[in-house]
Order: structure tokens, then sequence, then C-alpha cells
């Protein structure tokens, strides 16, 4: 298959675009980090780089061109994200639209970039968190990268059902605790019961079968919180 996959630089998404790439599969890879990626080029066999802030509307321009070589796209993993660790009354009007531009923008844009060249029957998996999922606990200092995930799951039910014409389907993972920088950044001293691997595994054999199942879903994946 054709997969998408975009914060590939480290992570979560760099270990999703590894184990894409050794279970045989095409992989572009997306992420910020020029450094990043083309150290995770020389450590696979399948998969293409592109350099683009996804948070910005002008980096459609570059997907387009890529993909009009002849990449059609069969799973799209919005992974991308960013978080800050700030209080609430600290945080700034330019805190918040960063954070909207890193963690829905960023899908919004490589969507609409991608959605001319899916093969029928594409999946699209938002990556989302237990931060911006409904009932869920929450935490003090995170509520701009809490409620931008939370519309990351609201626009995800929304594509759900848009996107039916183009044969498409739109699920969100809603991740718990997992070993990465960004969960240290939130919670120093909690240690994490998944490594980014193992939580890649399941978001890939998700991403990969998934679509034939359900429509419009936002999942919770969590052994903790955080």
């Amino acid at each position: 298959m054709n997969i998408v996959v975009s914060g590939a630089s480290r992570g979560i998404g760099k270990a999703v675009a590894q184990y894409l790439d050794q279970t045989g599969h095409n992989v572009l890879a997306i992420a910020r980090s020029k450094g990043s990626l083309e150290e995770l080029l020389k450590q696979t066999k399948n998969i293409e780089v592109l350099i683009a802030d996804l948070g910005k509307e002008e980096s459609k321009t570059g997907v387009t061109e890529f993909l009009q070589k002849g990449f059609k796209v069969d799973v799209l993993i919005n992974n991308a994200g960013q978080l800050i660790n700030k209080s609430f009354l600290e945080c700034s009007s330019e805190d918040f639209l960063n954070q909207f531009q890193a963690n829905v923008l960023s899908a919004v844009h490589l969507t609409q970039a991608c959605l001319p060249y899916f093969n029928k029957g594409a999946h699209i998996v938002n990556i989302s968190s237990m931060g911006g999922f409904q009932g869920s606990s929450k935490y003090p200092g995170l509520s701009a990268y809490s409620s931008t995930k939370g519309a990351l799951a609201i626009l995800t039910e929304c594509l759900a059902s848009e996107l039916t014409d183009y044969g498409v389907s739109v699920n969100a993972l809603a991740l718990g605790a997992v070993e990465t920088e960004m969960l240290q950044k939130a919670f120093p001293n909690v240690k994490a019961p998944l490594t980014a691997e193992q939580m890649a595994t399941f978001i890939s054999d998700f991403a990969l079968k998934a679509a034939t199942f359900c429509n419009g879903k936002i999942m919770p994946v969590a052994l903790s919180n955080p």
C-alpha cells in the first residue's frame, strides 16, 4: 500500500514510518526537520521524504507536486502535532493559535492536498489524544493542547460524513501515555507503559485494516492516562 505519515521525524510518527517500511509498504514521510528525515532515509528501504511545515497552507503545494508523480494514497496518518505545557492564565492567544495550527490545521492541509489522490477505499487516521477525549481526565497546563486535540476529534467526525462520496473512511485514535519526548514534556515524572514502537504497531495495523469495519469513530487507546 501507499501510505502518507506526517510528523514522521521522531516519536510515534517515526516509529510508524519504520514499521510500515519493514512490512513492505511504500511510505511518504513528512516532517519539518530535514536532518531527522535524512536519518530516517538511511534506516529504511521504501520511504520517500518531504520537508514541510503542514501547519502552513502553502505546504499543500509541495505535497501535491509529490503526489502528482503517481503516488496514489491508500492510507493517510495525520500524526503531526505539538504540545505546550503552560498554565491557562499564562497562555497567550498566540499559544492557542500555534497549537491549533500544529494540531488541527496540519491535518486539514494534508488531507486537502491528498484528497484528489486517494484510492477508492482509502483510510484517514487522525492521531488525537486522551487529553482531547470527552470525559477523560484532564490536567493543568494542557488547556491549549487538549482543546485542539478535541477539535481534531470533531473534525474526524465531520470528515467521515463529508468524504463518504469519495469512498474514504476517517477515524481517530485518542492515545494515552506513550514513552515519547512529548509525554516527558507534559509529565516529566511519568513512565509510560508503552513504547513508541509498540504503539506504532497498533496504529499501523489499525490504519491498514479498520476502514472495513468503522467510520467516524474516536477510539481511546490507553493503558494509562497519563
